[in-house]
């Protein structure tokens, strides 16, 4: 049986192989242009982030001692991090991944072990949480081994040691993903699940709060800052931690300790070895009983009461506006097909756990990112680090725009899968519908990105008109990203995918991300130049009117052209 499994786990490597092969060939094939300006976009994020990582690195080493203590710890708290990402995204894509896939579906059908088709969703899933992390951590290591004058197997060993470390958080990740399916409607899970979460992030509250320093001195004030500063970051250098077993090997191997390093090396070969034996050998029972729970089980939400009379009222050839038809018709109040439509979406959205769940990883972060906004509104006088952070937090509020958008509007369309020929023919059209999604879609996230513009405006202690200023600005972005992310997922549909998570995956979701990436950048970038407030206390009126000329330009040429190219290519459609 053993031999068997494994010859059926690489049948489904091959096919899939195969299969991602042609779909590349396609693509080149298809649209040359698009390919080739992604293939530069990579290159050249690759460059630009290596050259930046190193002149970082060589800025940190030019203060005597103490920039090897500060390259250690940021190392540490990368990949404690890191860790933590890997496990949340290895969460959510496993769970998709595991029992909201139609593949998943269709192989517990066939005459296939569990235990094989566990093997190959996990490693799917491994390979779609970790592959972006590792794109981003490349750039920044070669930067650090020829900063060091790392020998060249520093640069092997390096490659060896990511690929272990992805491992565990993928194992933890997948056996999470399990036991959540496995226990998620248990009264008891969740409220121990619900105290838990209270009492980490209370703990994290206190353990990341604020502490003024009386001291005026400003050399003084420094030390103090940075001694605090470590003192919090040794949680990073808890030696159980796999991630203080990465970063000690690749440290100690730039550093010519071979011997060291070799010996952090095979205690994270060690734990792989083990903890991915367990998973290859001994899950699949798991997963089949997980598997059989999750497709039986009802919604959770129905098993609240209110919710159960909602619907038993319902049930009774009661067709009056329900609250979530109310609530569609407050942000559309357009004709009762497209409130329909927007219902229908609403609800998969609401029934899919795994998209809501994404949902609040992601406003967690931003809430994160809120809250230390505070730490930098304390030393902000001079007029130069005033607009530099204003700048760069509308940067960050537009990338995290970008993301709503390329993951939750982008695949919209696509979503429809096999039931769009009922909406081709419904009086509205398709047309229609696209538009339908889209003005639901730009004012979700218009709520969204301007809650979070005043609010890190307000944490940063900026002046209303500024306020106003950018708050106008991200509201143009909003309408813009999401007319691209639309068009684009009109353009590039993925039908046969049911999952959001691979739809985004493709080459339309890539091709998205990239052009929403280089739009902030071209528009933050102008709009800095041409600020109003100025520099150094003085603006060009020629400057500034140049700038909101040129972002205006790019933001028709990079939403409205996409949009418009979508909806032709909707009406034009054959169902």
């Amino acid at each position: 049986m053993p031999e068997t499994g494994t010859a059926e786990l690489f049948l489904l490597l091959r096919v899939n192989a195969l299969q991602t092969w042609r779909r590349l060939k396609t693509v080149r094939a298809t649209s040359s242009l698009l390919a080739s300006s992604i293939g530069l976009f990579v290159v050249a994020y690759l460059t630009l982030s290596f050259l930046l990582f190193r002149r970082g690195l060589q800025f940190l080493n030019n203060f005597p001692a103490l920039g090897e203590v500060l390259t250690e710890r940021l190392f540490f708290l990368l990949f404690v991090f890191l860790l933590i990402l890997l496990l949340f995204s290895n969460l959510v894509i496993g769970y998709t991944n595991f029992f909201r896939n139609r593949e998943t579906s269709y192989l517990t059908s066939l005459p296939i072990s569990s235990q094989t088709i566990f093997r190959w969703k996990f490693l799917e899933s491994a390979l779609l949480a970790s592959w972006a992390f590792l794109f981003l951590l490349a750039p920044m290591l070669a930067a650090y081994g020829l900063t060091r004058g790392a020998p060249w197997h520093f640069y092997v060993m390096t490659v060896v040691a990511l690929g272990l470390f992805i491992v565990l958080p993928s194992v933890a990740g997948a056996w999470v993903a399990l036991n959540l399916a496995r226990y998620l409607d248990r009264r008891a899970f969740q409220v121990v699940a619900v105290a838990a979460t209270v009492i980490i992030l209370t703990l994290m509250a206190l353990w990341f709060r604020p502490e003024t320093l009386t001291d005026d001195s400003t050399d003084t004030r420094v030390l103090a800052t940075l001694d605090k500063l470590l003192t919090r970051t040794h949680f990073s250098e808890w030696p159980w931690l796999p991630s203080y077993w990465l970063s000690t090997s690749v440290l100690q191997w730039a550093e010519g300790a071979t011997m060291a390093a070799g010996f952090f090396l095979l205690v994270l070969l060690s734990h792989v070895l083990f903890f991915g034996y367990l998973s290859f050998t001994c899950t699949g029972k798991l997963f089949y009983e997980s598997f059989s729970i999750v497709q039986s089980r009802q919604s959770l939400f129905v098993r609240w009461g209110w919710f159960r009379h909602w619907r038993q009222r319902r049930a009774q050839f009661d067709f009056d506006p329900g609250p979530v038809e109310r609530a569609a018709r407050f942000f559309h109040n357009g004709p009762s097909d497209e409130v329909a439509l927007l219902v229908k979406d609403a609800r998969m959205f609401w029934r899919d756990t795994t998209q809501w769940g994404q949902t609040l990883v992601l406003f967690g972060l931003l809430a994160v990112y809120v809250i230390n906004l505070r730490h930098f509104s304390q030393e902000l006088t001079n007029p130069f680090w005033v607009h530099l952070v204003c700048y760069l937090n509308l940067g960050a509020c537009a990338l995290n725009l970008a993301t709503l958008t390329t993951r939750f509007v982008f695949p919209q369309f696509s979503l429809e899968g096999k039931r769009l020929w009922i909406v081709g023919l419904a009086p509205m059209g398709l047309a229609q519908a696209l538009r339908a999604k889209f003005w639901l879609a730009s004012r979700a996230a218009l709520c969204v990105t301007l809650g979070l513009i005043c609010l890190s405006c307000h944490m940063l202690r900026m002046p209303m008109d500024r306020t106003l200023y950018l708050g106008l600005i991200i509201a143009t972005m909003t309408f813009t990203l999401t007319a691209l992310a639309m068009g684009l997922g009109a353009l590039y549909p993925n039908f046969r995918e049911d999952n959001p998570t691979k739809i985004v995956s493709g080459f339309g979701g890539t091709l998205c991300l990239v052009l929403s990436f280089l739009y902030i950048v071209g528009s933050v970038t102008l709009l800095a130049l041409g600020s109003p407030w100025g520099w150094k206390g003085d603006a060009s009126v020629g400057l500034i009117l140049t700038s909101w000329a040129g972002f205006a330009a790019m933001s028709i040429l990079v939403g409205w052209v996409p949009y418009r190219l979508g909806l032709r290519r909707v009406a034009t459609v054959e169902l």
